[in-house]
């Protein structure tokens, strides 16, 4: 990439450093212990805290259309990649023969201080594939991968050099990272090892719980006896100081996979490892909802926020929820670009700060992937319909986007920043990198919320509209959507099999203003579909049920809450970006152009391609198209003069306090019924402008003149 984000480079530690003191008793190190027995690949339990429980990867298969395209793509990566590239690290660390086999490259090397992480990520690739397809190669490739490092685990337990505090040690590196961490050692001298570790531990796990590999629950199980043995008994002073620390502290969410772990083992060490990683500070706030986010590294934060939720989840102590909760709130909406992600240059900035962001280091991708995280796990225990708006924005325009459109299995070919600033272009690749990783696991799960049910089994939420199957074993029903999505179009859910009482929660998106239409068998349905929330279909279903929904697009501005004339443009859920190579914003005048039903419609058309557009001599595309195209996901709204039409007062758009102009305010309240109607409502705002000192008695009347003697069409 031509800019490298600030955790590019990569220094390396001299081999066989010497460890420091501050390990526990030696006594701790003995035999590894085995994870205690359990269904293989069963699920980790679900809370009772969950109002909402997920259904398992395998339970739902994508139906064809762009999401699958996408998915097929990162399965070719899956399928042909050598798993002894991703293990040539971890087996040089532990003495082993590597084979022969090359490092990955990118932050993925032989002398690479984040080396490991890459490797963890594979694996939740590799499982997440294999429980989508249950292809028995993959299966053979990730037994293969979880059994070789079970033999590292072995090897540096046994000969390490040096030998590990504790034989439950794995990772692609000596344990010299996590003592100098204890001594509170910054980056780049170490470079987040516990964050490697995270995605190490993630990556067993998901081949545990998805594919079934026992092996892999017992290397995860010793790896969690190490970190309580690390970090069991260190000082709370001394941990709050070393999660502070920027990029060296860094954990990924540790508190989340030891609470998970936790979930399966049952050994309290594991629950109090996952305390551990309390970052008192910034938790503390954000339970008391005091927004500290500005200049904090957003994905250091964003994954400690689903861990807070998970240790909630098993000590039910409030402020880890409440924080969880506020944080989110902080994110999803104040520091969110038009497509999903947060953050200029990895790092949080002011709250509303976004119009005076936008550049071409926007958006990393690993936030959005924690986001869309954190926003499943808010809903599983309060399923309010804001998390899977949001869940949809940045599934839709972020991670559907980062991925480009071109086979490739040299490397996962995703996007690491998402620019949001006038003419930057989408650059794709990202072999060793965070982005990479969470890049590989994004485009194989993308079935995993489009239903979730409830904890009684009564009621089946239906979150996102993509083309799939769900086969709910439990209620004996197999539910089939067809779907367009993202493109225009009437959704259909069929009963295929099964039959009996069930409530069909329909998710109705905050953006489908334009009305929506419930049929059940042909027959349109009697209710209300408020948007932002779900609608309930309950009663007695059986084979062969048919309903429709309809939820048509409209084209709209979303403005910065900074500077309101910085605007993007969505059709329905969809961002359209305007492509131009052109530096600087592009200036976009629309209201001369509206009719009496207010349309953007009637400034904006319709290209000839699905979801294409055309306006002031540019092409408007869906920014999940991901090529290399250059282009405008803001542009500057520039409406200089009150004008209706051909009808041109003369006097000057001038805003209020709240940067909206008096074209912005009038437009609001469009459609107008009639002429007179229109003028009635450019009189009372002209009148409410000329009261707040925006106008004079001249300029209102020479408005509402304006108004009278415009031709506007309905």
């Amino acid at each position: 990439m031509s800019r490298p984000p600030t955790r590019r480079r990569v220094l390396t530690l001299a081999a066989g450093a010497a460890l420091t003191s501050g390990t526990a008793p030696a006594a701790r190190a003995a035999a590894t212990k085995a994870a205690p027995a359990r269904a293989a690949g069963a699920p980790s339990p679900v809370p009772s805290s969950w109002a909402v429980h997920p259904f398992r990867l395998d339970q739902v298969t994508l139906g064809d259309g762009v999401f699958r395209r996408k998915r097929d793509l990162m399965l070719d990566y899956a399928r042909s990649y050598p798993a002894d590239r991703i293990l040539a690290v971890f087996r040089a660390n532990a003495g082993l023969d590597t084979r022969g086999a090359r490092p990955p490259g990118g932050w993925e090397t032989a002398d690479g201080n984040l080396r490991g992480h890459y490797g963890g990520h594979f694996l939740t690739l590799v499982a997440q594939a294999y429980a989508d397809t249950r292809e028995a190669a993959l299966k053979s490739k990730l037994d293969h991968l979880v059994g070789a490092l079970a033999e590292c685990q072995r090897a540096l337990a046994e000969h390490g050099t040096p030998r590990p505090s504790h034989p439950g040690y794995l990772a692609a590196y000596p344990e010299t990272q996590f003592v100098l961490l204890e001594s509170y050692t910054t980056y780049p001298a170490i470079w987040a090892p516990y964050y490697t570790c995270h995605k190490i531990m993630r990556g067993l796990l998901d081949a545990y719980t998805l594919a079934g590999n026992a092996q892999a629950l017992t290397v995860a199980s010793s790896m969690g006896d190490w970190v309580h043995s690390r970090l069991g008994h260190l000082p709370k002073a001394q941990l709050e100081r070393m999660w502070s620390i920027y990029i060296a502290g860094e954990y990924g969410g540790m508190n989340e996979v030891m609470a998970d772990l936790y979930a399966l083992t049952g050994r309290r060490e594991h629950l109090v490892a996952a305390r551990c990683f309390d970052n008192t500070a910034l938790l503390d706030a954000c339970a008391e909802n005091r927004d500290v986010l500005d200049g904090r590294h957003a994905n250091q934060h964003i994954p400690q926020f689903t861990g807070y939720l998970r240790v909630y989840d098993h000590t039910g102590e409030e402020r880890y929820a409440a924080a969880a909760r506020a944080f989110w709130g902080m994110v999803a909406g104040p520091r969110t670009y038009s497509l999903g992600g947060t953050g200029q240059g990895e790092m949080f900035r002011a709250r509303g700060a976004v119009a005076a962001t936008l550049d071409d280091r926007n958006a990393e991708t690993c936030a959005t992937y924690n986001m869309l995280k954190l926003s499943r796990q808010l809903f599983f225990r309060e399923p309010d319909a804001a998390y899977m708006d949001h869940y949809e924005r940045g599934l839709t325009n972020h991670i559907l986007a980062s991925r480009r459109d071109a086979p490739g299995t040299s490397g996962p070919e995703v996007t690491y920043f998402v620019g949001m600033g006038p003419g930057v272009v989408r650059e794709y690749g990202n072999t060793g990198t965070c982005c990479g990783g969470t890049g590989m696991e994004n485009h194989t799960k993308y079935q995993d919320s489009v239903y979730f049910r409830s904890a009684d089994g009564n009621a089946l939420y239906v979150n996102l509209y993509l083309a799939s199957t769900l086969r709910w074993a439990e209620r004996g029903f197999v539910i089939e959507q067809t779907s367009t999505f993202p493109a225009e179009g009437v959704r259909a859910l069929t009963f295929r099999e099964g039959s009996g009482r069930l409530d069909l929660k329909l998710r109705i998106p905050s953006w489908a203003t334009a009305g929506v239409t419930v049929t059940v068998n042909g027959v349109r349905q009697p209710v209300e579909a408020v948007p932002g929330s779900y609608l309930t279909l309950a009663r007695r279903w059986r084979g062969g049920d048919r309903v429709e929904i309809s939820t048509p697009y409209r084209l709209r501005v979303e403005r910065a809450p900074d500077d309101p004339s910085v605007q993007s443009v969505f059709h329905g859920p969809v961002l359209l970006v305007a492509q131009s190579p052109e530096q600087g914003f592009r200036a976009f005048s629309f209201y001369r152009d509206f009719t009496l039903r207010g349309d953007l419609a009637d400034s904006i058309r319709p290209e000839g391609r699905p979801l294409h557009f055309t306006t002031h001599g540019l092409t408007l595309a869906p920014f999940f198209v991901a090529d290399d195209t250059r282009y405008h996901a803001y542009f500057r709204r520039f409406e200089p003069v009150v004008v209706f039409g051909g009808s041109d007062s003369g006097v000057p758009n001038r805003t209020r306090g709240d940067g909206l102009t008096f074209l912005d305010v009038l437009w609001e309240q469009a459609p107008f019924p009639s002429a007179g109607r229109f003028v009635e409502a450019v009189r009372v705002l002209a009148g409410t402008w000329l009261s707040a000192g925006l106008f004079t008695a001249a300029e209102r009347d020479a408005v509402v003149a304006a108004a009278v003697r415009a031709d506007l069409r309905s």
